[in-house]
């Protein structure tokens, strides 16, 4: 029921709100979408801290780009330690198709990673 009651507030301020404020987040996907998916995947106390940090991420000298919502919560999080469920810092992008290290050999050769080269 609170869960419900969160994703319709944020929603609200999606529709009213953020058009005042101003479509300026630094991220994919914005701010409020990223709070909302994260309450509706890992539940409304998680997600709040999930949201939150990332809004706290998301000033002049913060982070920047893709940031999806993480598929696990992680592992030391505890209801008790609540900062434990989000990210301060970094992003939780997906991995480039385009590295160095996502190509796979087209000769049937191993392929030695960056980190393996150091």
């Amino acid at each position: 029921m609170l869960r419900r009651a969160a994703r319709i507030a944020i929603r609200g301020y999606q529709l009213t709100l953020s058009g005042l404020v101003g479509r300026q987040c630094r991220h994919w996907p914005s701010c409020s979408d990223y709070a909302d998916a994260a309450i509706a995947r890992h539940g409304l106390w998680p997600g709040a801290w999930m949201g939150f940090s990332r809004i706290c991420r998301c000033g002049p000298f913060g982070t920047h780009g893709i940031d999806l919502v993480p598929d696990a919560l992680p592992p030391r999080a505890r209801w008790f330690l609540p900062w434990r469920y989000a990210r301060w810092r970094g992003v939780n992008a997906p991995p480039n198709p385009f590295s160095c290290d996502a190509v796979a050999p087209s000769d049937g050769q191993t392929q030695v990673t960056a980190s393996e080269r150091s």
